[in-house]
């Protein structure tokens, strides 16, 4: 054994795989699995989506620019106007596009460095179950005790308050934060910056309501503090919209996107900002990959592809009410083990009475060809995040 004992999904999948496409993957024996961890979120259009491939390899095939810094490319142009056309315009958004390294994480770090530049403060706002990334100032803003425990070093800069429904259905947690910032005695320093997940992807598949949202809304703009959306693993029309608060009317002063950004599970990581916050100076965030032009090439195709029509945001709420009434009836035929679901979409979760019960589920499945992964606190909850495309 070369690889270093860090690996996961290896341990819980021990098979050698081979190829995929769509929904699809097999082993080097010729085995079928479908695939509902799909790149952990990284691969929204499937594996070797036809149309993205084809994309890049006329691309490739033309000697089209591989690496390219943040030097102006067309391919990279191409990009910026699909985004534009589909996303910004459509949501009244009037942002700039800010290219990170290559890693969801380095676009949290990028926002949280910018929030702290334009506000003049240090403190970050996160929420319990939240998972931002494992680079220091990304893995401070995340509460997964495992994780935060391989720091090293201690974490600051970031207070963690409950999320929603975090102290049940009958406490608002967005009374508790606004509370807090209106005394003066409450120990919490007025934040540069919250960020949030509109769905816990890593946390369990907890959901943040349109009300709470936008009383959290409400509150940053009172307070002058920007609001970030994580939306590394809701975006990419994962909860149905391109934007996974686009239906709430929310107008969050940054977005972090990576993941399924590229379409074809190529590392690319943007960070959208309100045009009114972009104070950074050259290359104060640069990173040697933030110019994957193959990168750009296929994240340009699935926009046109796949955001130019309403289609697959259609295909997407379909798809989800089958999910959902198939998951009701799980709870209804086995209400001992699962407990309930959660998330909104396609990202969805069944929470099971006990991690073992989840643990056991996801073994099952996977012996008979369905590759799922758990997500939670103690790992009890199954995450369906299977291809949009399915």
């Amino acid at each position: 054994m070369l690889e270093s004992n860090v690996r996961s999904y290896s341990r819980a999948y021990p098979r050698v795989f081979d190829r995929a496409i769509g929904a699809e993957i097999w082993d080097n024996n010729g085995a079928r699995y479908l695939d509902f961890l799909a790149g952990c979120g990284a691969l929204n259009y499937g594996h070797n989506n036809p149309f993205l491939k084809e994309s890049l390899i006329e691309y490739i095939s033309r000697n089209g620019i591989a690496l390219g810094l943040d030097l102006t490319t067309i391919a990279k142009d191409q990009f910026l106007e699909a985004l534009n056309e589909y996303v910004f315009k459509p949501n009244q958004l009037d942002y700039v596009v800010q290219f990170t390294g290559p890693t969801g994480t380095n676009a949290i770090e990028a926002a949280f460095k910018l929030a702290r530049k334009v506000t003049g403060r240090t403190n970050i706002v996160s929420f319990t179950n939240g998972f931002h990334g494992v680079s220091m100032g990304a893995l401070a803003a995340t509460g997964n005790a495992y994780h935060r425990g391989a720091a090293g070093l201690p974490l600051g800069g970031v207070t963690s308050l409950p999320y929603d429904n975090y102290l049940g259905r009958s406490i608002n947690t967005m009374d508790y934060f606004q509370q807090l910032l209106e005394d003066k005695s409450s120990g919490l320093d007025t934040p540069a910056a919250v960020v949030v997940e509109t769905v816990q992807g890593e946390g369990g598949l907890n959901t943040a309501s349109a009300t709470w949202l936008k009383q959290l809304q409400m509150i940053c703009k009172k307070w002058d503090i920007l609001l970030i959306i994580d939306d590394i693993q809701a975006g990419c029309g994962r909860t149905g919209t391109f934007l996974s608060f686009e239906k709430y009317n929310l107008k969050p002063d940054i977005v972090t996107l990576s993941k399924s950004i590229s379409g074809y599970g190529l590392p690319m990581s943007i960070v959208l900002l309100n045009r009114s916050i972009d104070q950074w100076k050259p290359a104060e965030h640069n990173g040697t990959f933030r110019g994957n032009n193959h990168a750009f090439v296929t994240a340009a195709a699935a926009l046109n592809q796949y955001w130019r029509t309403p289609e697959l945001s259609l295909e997407i709420d379909r798809k989800a009410a089958l999910l959902t009434q198939w998951c009701d009836q799980k709870l209804f035929q086995y209400s001992e083990q699962l407990i309930a679901q959660r998330g909104r979409g396609l990202m969805r979760g069944l929470v099971c009475a006990s991690p073992a019960t989840a643990a056991r589920i996801s073994k099952i499945a996977f012996e008979n060809g369905l590759i799922i992964e758990r997500s939670g606190a103690e790992d009890e909850v199954i995450k369906f995040l299977m291809p949009l495309t399915i």
